[in-house]
């Protein structure tokens, strides 16, 4: 590592987020989080080199991109964008963003791969295993994409690996009925050859332990991480799992070396996702614009033993990151991470954030209301700690910390400060002098402690300081009464002294808070006549006159909060497929209703045309999703309970179950035939029918109306 005296030479890297949709909040708080840390590093003179890349392989991202219709590289492109519109948003510094799917991934993902290969003839090995295969879909299926029965306890619907109900962990084919979770269809028990890394090897496993012991990880983390080692004498017979890190074709990846109809696992090649992103800035010239003294390439910048390398990332991916991360660069003859930083979960009040609970609150829709990224940034930061800890977002707190903090008592200094300072003197500030003791034991110690707790990533305990010296200084300024000292010209020095001294503690404020609202501060520094963002040495040096003060901050006001957490209003889908009815089907186990292939061929005959009056016999409403549940003994069936407007509810049994989770449907809007005579089934009667479209293709996809439709309403 670098002499402490000397600019430190940093890399430093986020999660990188799946192509397969926009941000949630628990990714922005991530990107927060490391965000201030590299602003705060940068204001140390230090060099920073902060990337990025989406993550844009695997199975989700080939079927997805399958359903809509599009290739994965038009997905990825599409996700992309609105990703990087959205680090811009909230103001995320990162140097350079890439993605996965790139020429620099794939080089480093088949160079690396191949090191290890070589490396020893033990570290990769083949084996051949048995997986379930969708014969629709005409691929093998990985563990999301198989349900079924729970083998201990029962539970219908389960994922291949474990039970959501009891807990249970085991192999997809211990479950009973299994069925693929894209097409519904009974899977085949086939066997492929695939590739592992001997992550159980006693070489990789001694290496861990070494480097788990000599890196500074969180209590936590460093925990857990023994727990899966287990200790070298009481738990010698424990045995780290090795890991598979190929897929068989079709997948969406990286070809493997030499293996034909292989590809490389997203787990394998997303950490290298990483050097792909600082090899693009460095190769781009992007590293020698920021630091015209780094000549060097990105080779020999990685294998500088004095670079640190640091990677932010949620506590779900330890085992990745501290584990098959670690070992996969050392057996690869590459540096080795310099520590990881884990932190916790984002809760909504208390709860787990969930869409379909409507507990939690969209990135996206806090921008389009207007709200400001630097409150979410500021109050993130008041609750960010150095430890595993899960953060909970409350919008009452949200609201009294933005609200008192950054508005009551940062703000409120500049603007009663600068009053006095324009009326008075010209915005000329008094020329430095003897400051009153409060102000200089205040200056070093909070400066010290601040400066410590940022680069800990402390966040909570450096922003409850800095909110303490803002209490001073106001006190401070209530103390002296300036409105007092304006009224008498012979202490015209001493408001002089007051008002200047206050403005300076402004500064340092702004100064303090630049990591975390950066937009803000570089208004104050403005203001306060710096033409360019703060640095730390900042600190030391006292304006000497202020601009026109401008409100730098607006309060939170209780609409947009009220609107921020109101229901998402539902989106109608991009037609995909034919519409077809879903009702309740005939028999226990019928298939949902489907057009006929005809119907769905290229240049097949038009269906047959019906009159206006045949339509006219069709009552379609708009009904709400009250409760949707699993229907014991049912293959294919939901049980759907119905809002139509009508002052009572319905129940309707649907044939979506390979589809939907049950939770994700209640509160959703629907298109039904509301006058279909009911049904009587095995399971009960079914009143009415919901509208989904499905075709040839896998996936059954329902209807829902634009904003604005309510239960009750005609659709005509």
């Amino acid at each position: 590592m670098a002499s402490p005296a000397a600019p430190r030479k940093l890399f430093v890297t986020t999660a990188l987020p799946y192509a397969n949709g926009p941000f949630h909040v628990g990714h922005i708080m991530e990107y927060i989080q490391a965000d201030i840390w590299v602003r705060f590093q940068r204001m140390q003179g230090h060099q920073v080199h902060f990337v990025c890349a989406d993550d844009t392989h695997g199975a989700p991202i080939m079927l997805k991109a399958a359903e809509e219709g599009i290739t994965p590289e038009a997905l990825i492109a599409r996700v992309n964008e609105s990703h990087r519109a959205d680090w811009a948003r909230y103001a995320i510094s990162f140097d350079t963003t890439h993605t996965t799917h790139s020429p620099e991934n794939v080089e480093l993902a088949q160079s690396i791969y191949r090191r290890l290969r070589d490396h020893s003839p033990s570290l990769i090995g083949r084996r051949t295993i048995e997986q379930f295969y969708d014969p629709v879909q005409g691929m093998f299926l990985a563990d999301r994409y198989i349900k079924g029965t729970c083998p201990k306890c029962g539970a219908k619907d389960q994922y291949g690996d474990a039970c959501e109900v009891c807990g249970s962990t085991y192999a997809p084919t211990d479950l009973i009925e299994p069925y693929s979770a894209i097409t519904g269809a009974k899977p085949e028990l086939r066997t492929s050859e695939h590739l592992f890394f001997r992550l159980s090897e006693p070489l990789v496993v001694d290496f861990l332990r070494r480097w788990t012991r000599e890196t500074a990880l969180q209590p936590e983390v460093f925990n857990k991480i023994q727990e899966w080692l287990g200790d070298d004498d009481a738990d010698a017979d424990r045995e780290l799992a090795d890991w598979d890190i190929s897929r068989d074709a079709p997948y969406f990846g990286i070809p493997i070396p030499d293996v034909p109809g292989k590809y490389f696992y997203v787990w394998l090649d997303a950490p290298i996702g990483y050097l792909a992103a600082l090899k693009k800035h460095f190769d781009s010239g992007a590293a020698r614009s920021a630091y015209p003294d780094e000549t060097r390439s990105f080779d020999e910048f990685v294998a500088d033993p004095d670079v640190e390398q640091y990677h932010f990332i949620g506590k779900d991916i330890v085992y990745f990151h501290t584990l098959f991360w670690p070992a996969m660069l050392r057996f690869a003859e590459r540096k080795t991470p310099t520590n990881v930083f884990v932190h916790g979960f984002i809760t909504f009040s208390g709860e787990k954030m969930s869409k379909s609970r409507g507990t939690g609150i969209s990135p996206q829709r806090y921008l389009e209301l207007g709200m400001n990224p630097e409150w979410l940034r500021y109050y993130l930061a008041a609750k960010l700690n150095d430890r595993v800890e899960d953060l909970d977002f409350n919008p009452d707190d949200f609201v009294a910390r933005v609200n008192s903090d950054l508005v009551g008592k940062y703000v409120n200094i500049a603007s009663r400060a600068a009053s006095f300072l324009t009326r008075y003197f010209g915005g000329e500030l008094a020329a430095p002098a003897a400051r009153p003791a409060w102000w200089l034991t205040s200056h070093d110690d909070t400066a010290r402690d601040i400066r410590t707790w940022l680069n800990e990533r402390q966040y909570s305990r450096a922003v409850r300081r800095i909110m303490e010296f803002a209490d001073e200084i106001n006190r401070h300024f209530d103390e002296r009464e300036p409105w007092k000292l304006a009224k008498d010209p012979a202490r015209r020095d001493e408001l002089h002294r007051v008002v200047s001294d206050c403005m300076t503690g402004f500064k340092m404020l702004s100064v303090f808070l630049a990591p975390i609202i950066p937009a803000t501060a570089r208004a104050a520094a403005g203001f306060l006549g710096v033409d360019r963002d703060f640095t730390w040495a900042d600190l030391d040096v006292a304006p000497t006159r202020i601009g026109e003060y401008r409100h730098l901050v607006t309060r939170i006001e209780a609409k947009q909060i009220d609107a921020l957490l109101a229901p998402p209003e539902p989106v109608a889908p991009a037609p995909q497929r034919p519409a077809a009815a879903v009702d309740a089907p005939r028999g226990a186990n019928a298939t949902p209703a489907a057009p006929p292939p005809a119907a769905a061929s290229a240049g097949a005959a038009p269906p047959a045309t019906i009159s206006i009056e045949d339509f006219a016999k069709v009552e379609l409403r708009i009904a709400r999703i009250v409760n949707a549940e699993h229907v014991e003994g049912a293959a294919k069936l939901l049980k759907l309970t119905l809002d139509a407007g009508e002052g009572r509810q319905r129940t309707v049994f649907a044939g979506i179950k390979s589809a939907y989770d049950p939770a994700t449907l209640v509160g959703r809007l629907t298109p039904m035939v509301a006058n279909l005579a009911p049904r009587t089934m095995k399971f009960g009667v079914s009143d009415g029918m919901i509208l989904a479209a499905s075709g040839e293709g896998p996936g059954i996809f329902l209807l829902a109306p634009d904003a604005g439709a309510a239960p009750g309403m005609r659709v005509k």
